[in-house]
């Protein structure tokens, strides 16, 4: 698979700106796409875990299935689970991870993911870690990944970013490099790829598929699920969500039926399945630029000169931000091959427009504002990309000539 080249700094964007003043056992070799197969659903007969909500059609839940995947990691956290070891099931993504629109968290499709290793495996020691930020990428994601996720040691993980990633050329290479740390963790966690979509089928599953196809992981689409029923007048969207995008209750039970039958076909034939190579040796897609994402805030990073801003706690999910009310200038210095800024964009009418500059050239000009919007949340922007890192001073300061001063810089985005 070819990959993507990372589009860099654009000079006319800058001049823009400037103008503007700112069965058989299974091969576990993690990377072998020869194991590809075709899925079908455990045995009916079987003494396996139901959720019974009846959301779903057997058509449904094959459709979903985009690619069973190699599922030699899956095996061996439900064998450790059938042994009453500890197991820790973790999610990342946005708001339909976090779970926004579900009328309860135990109806959140996270929870009912929970909720079949706890019927699966009464014994188990289990452990649960929500990752989802509502308005957040993968570019977000495989910079906060190991924080919010990866520091849990999680041994299951469901990703879930088809909705929120918009750009193809930049998100493949962003989920490229998230789904392959989580890979490459130590504790070989099993990764599980779910994709989502909006009412008109927007959805960015295309692009993902070709990280799960490349990886052989398995892939869930809810896409491919609940869109045949509703052009076919099955139902309606209104019945599974109560926007354009997030699944109410009734969306997150089909995803959650989607992924029990899923569980149910691989613990069918549990000691069928290889489980003594674990390992992940494939070949990025992509160029793998975010491999050493992280955020840095200001609990990891002293700006180098700080005017007007002052150390805060605005933001409930990336709490350790820089803030002013009355215009400023902050400078940092840092060391890698790409930068982004993350930025906070508020509802309030107060926020205003912060140049950012790079080794002193104008890159960007952000915008904090969202009057009208649906409320606030984390922006991200990037602003220099390279293929070798090196050391770069940031500055963001205010756009001269605007009146609005409120500003919240909530961390740098550094890899």
């Amino acid at each position: 698979m070819k990959p993507f080249r990372q589009i860099a700094l654009l000079t006319a964007g800058m001049l823009l700106l400037s103008a503007a003043g700112c069965g058989k056992k299974e091969d576990s070799q993690m990377q072998d796409s020869s194991s590809q197969s075709t899925w079908s659903m455990a045995d009916p007969s079987l003494n396996l875990p139901t959720l019974n909500l009846g959301h779903t059609t057997e058509d449904m839940i094959r459709r979903a299935v985009v690619n069973p995947g190699n599922t030699a990691r899956l095996a061996d956290a439900m064998k450790r689970a059938q042994a009453g070891e500890k197991i820790t099931i973790g999610t990342i993504g946005g708001s339909i991870t976090q779970g926004t629109a579900a009328s309860t968290t135990d109806e959140r499709y996270a929870n009912r993911a929970l909720q079949w290793w706890a019927k699966a495996f009464p014994k188990a020691q289990l452990d649960f870690v929500n990752a989802g930020i509502g308005a957040t990428d993968s570019y977000i994601g495989v910079h906060r990944v190991d924080a919010d996720l990866l520091s849990k040691k999680p041994d299951v993980v469901i990703v879930e970013f088809s909705v929120n990633d918009t750009d193809a050329a930049l998100n493949l290479q962003t989920y490229d490099s998230l789904v392959r740390k989580i890979l490459q963790a130590e504790n070989h966690p099993a990764v599980i790829l779910l994709f989502t979509t909006q009412e008109d089928g927007t959805s960015l599953q295309d692009t993902h598929m070709q990280i799960g196809s490349a990886y052989n992981l398995p892939m869930i689409s809810y896409k491919n699920a609940v869109l045949p029923e509703i052009e076919a007048g099955k139902f309606t969207w209104k019945d599974i969500s109560p926007d354009n995008i997030h699944p109410n209750s009734v969306g997150h039970g089909i995803i959650g039926e989607l992924l029990w039958s899923y569980f149910n076909s691989v613990y069918a034939k549990l000691d069928q399945i290889d489980t003594s190579d674990l390992t992940f040796t494939a070949t990025p897609v992509t160029k793998d630029l975010y491999a050493k994402g992280q955020l840095l805030d200001s609990k990891t990073l002293t700006p180098k000169t700080m005017q007007g801003f002052e150390q805060a706690e605005v933001s409930n999910q990336f709490p350790n931000d820089w803030t002013t009310k009355e215009g400023g200038e902050l400078t940092f210095e840092v060391t890698g091959s790409n930068i982004g800024v993350l930025y906070y964009k508020t509802v309030d009418g107060k926020s205003g427009q912060y140049c950012v500059y790079v080794d002193d050239r104008l890159i960007q000009v952000l915008d904090g504002d969202f009057t009208g919007g649906w409320g606030n949340y984390a922006q991200a922007q990037q602003v220099y990309t390279s293929d070798t890192p090196s050391t770069h001073t940031v500055t963001i300061k205010q756009l001269e000539g605007t009146d609005l001063t409120q500003f919240t810089v909530l961390g740098l985005l550094v890899s």
